[in-house]
């Protein structure tokens, strides 16, 4: 029986560095990488939460969060006006 191989955090990341900012295929990078294409795809689903270092963001996942936040809110403020209009609309009757 083979011993199994365990990876560090660290290199997760990096293997996906290499197919994210880099352009390499997932295939190119797990050969160069000698890791199986299968293990990298699952690491690629793990990553989503993911932080790197200091547990920071990367900037676009801070600007989509942001943004989403953002979308909530307005989104709410146009449900009160809607409201309103109704509340409104009815006073005037």
């Amino acid at each position: 029986m083979t011993k199994r191989k365990i990876y560090s955090k660290e290199f997760n990341l990096d293997a996906i560095t290499l197919v994210v900012e880099q352009n390499y295929t997932q295939a190119e990078a797990s050969r160069n990488l000698g890791v199986n294409p299968n293990m990298l795809g699952r690491w690629f689903k793990e990553a989503g939460h993911a932080f790197r270092g200091d547990g920071k963001l990367i900037p676009e996942k801070e600007e989509i969060s942001n943004l989403k936040a953002q979308v909530k809110s307005l989104e709410m403020e146009r449900e009160i006006l809607k409201k309103a209009t109704v509340f409104f609309a009815k006073e005037t009757k």
